[in-house]
């Protein structure tokens, strides 16, 4: 039986969205996930919250359990998923405060279990890593919400170097985070709707002089801007369309998964 149908995933500073809800601890075949699931509800819809780096954040971004996170949200029912994130800024198109709504994302890392498949030929399509109608849903809940970019996803959990950032920059990439990948992918093997919703605290340290990035202005922007974005998911829950049919579930019509969607 369906909890909710629709999850946020709160990002760094973002550890609590629902004022009036129920917990839910739930076990999974990958371990706990991140922290107790709060179920409440938003715009007369069922909604459950998961800080994706824990209550109090104690889970680094290279050692969030990602696929036990994504398969209890699952669990409960969820087929849509909104997950706001803090993003550095590459290019000069994007500036500290603006949110972003990317298209594309890039994986640079290394240490984490990316898939559900453990055997046998299942080949995820993700040409397309966000759902475009959910998406599309978030950018026309604020004027302002800019649209499209590619994400890179890096391990973390230190910052770049200059070097680095000034490559990511070259490549034509817009924004660099450190929690995207493999949650996104994780979300398709579950069939879910998912889309980022990218809060730009900085620009990254390639992208101009200075010391570069630092915990402390990464922190406090994303704390200026929590009313803000709990209005923009607010607005978003509220108009979001009914999933049936979305190409991000209907992919894995007809194909034998080798693991279990709950």
């Amino acid at each position: 039986m369906s909890v909710a149908d629709i999850a946020v995933i709160g990002g760094t500073g973002f550890y609590s969205f629902l004022e009036d809800y129920e917990e839910r601890t739930v076990e999974t075949p990958y371990g706990a996930p991140s922290a107790p699931i709060a179920v409440g509800t938003v715009a007369g819809r069922q909604v459950a919250f998961l800080p994706r780096h824990g209550a109090h954040h104690e889970h680094p971004p290279h050692a969030i359990p990602y696929r036990a996170n994504l398969w209890a949200l699952r669990s409960l029912g969820v087929r849509q998923v909104l997950a706001p994130c803090a993003v550095g800024g590459l290019r000069p198109e994007v500036a500290p405060g603006d949110i972003v709504v990317p298209d594309q994302l890039v994986d640079r890392t290394y240490r984490r279990i990316p898939s559900y498949v453990e055997t046998g030929a299942v080949h995820l399509p993700f040409g397309d890593p966000y759902c475009d109608r959910l998406s599309a849903a978030v950018a026309a809940s604020e004027p302002g919400i800019k649209s499209g970019g590619a994400m890179v996803i890096v391990e973390g959990p230190r910052f770049s170097t200059r070097a680095e950032s000034r490559s990511y920059a070259g490549e034509g990439w817009t924004l660099i985070n450190m929690t995207g990948h493999p949650e996104a992918a994780l979300a398709r093997e579950m069939r879910q709707c998912y889309s980022a919703i990218a809060l730009v605290t900085d620009m990254d340290a390639g992208a101009e002089s200075g010391e570069g990035v630092g915990q402390d202005e990464v922190f406090a922007l994303f704390k200026a801007n929590l009313e803000r974005l709990t209005g923009i998911l607010s607005r978003t829950i509220a108009t979001i369309p009914d999933p049936d049919g979305c190409s991000c579930s209907t992919w894995a019509d007809g194909i034998d998964l080798t693991y279990d969607i709950p």
